[in-house]
């Protein structure tokens, strides 16, 4: 799935290896799906320190709120962790801008390598 999105687009497939996947799911931080039929239409991944590191949806399952329920999945546990915000880098101009900023994320400048770094602060913060 993560291959087939249409937008942020890894430029180097080669770059994330299966590794990187492995340790994502448990080791440093924990992963969401949602499962229809015993295929995988959406998955998120967050990490312990407080970073969204991927949130993909198939492209032929899109608008039906897999976004918003992976989403709301993950900041509940990050906040229940003790972080006071959050942070996560896309590429600007895109569904995923648009949907964390909708989300109540603030753009916090550029990262290195081109992407907007988004915000969000903690509930009461």
């Amino acid at each position: 799935m993560r291959q087939a999105v249409r937008e942020n687009v890894l430029s180097d497939p080669s770059r994330i290896t299966e590794a990187d996947y492995m340790a994502a799911l448990g080791a440093l931080g924990r992963t969401w799906v949602i499962e229809v039929d015993g295929r995988v239409l959406a998955f998120a991944t967050d990490y312990r320190t407080g970073t969204v590191w991927a949130m993909f949806v198939d492209p032929a399952h899109e608008g039906r709120g897999f976004g918003q329920a992976l989403h709301a999945a993950m900041v509940n546990w990050l906040w229940s962790l003790g972080h006071v915000s959050l942070w996560l880098t896309t590429d600007p101009g895109t569904r995923a801008e648009r949907f964390y900023l909708s989300q109540g994320w603030v753009p916090r400048g550029m990262a290195p390598g081109g992407e907007i770094r988004l915000e969000l602060v903690g509930p009461g913060k």
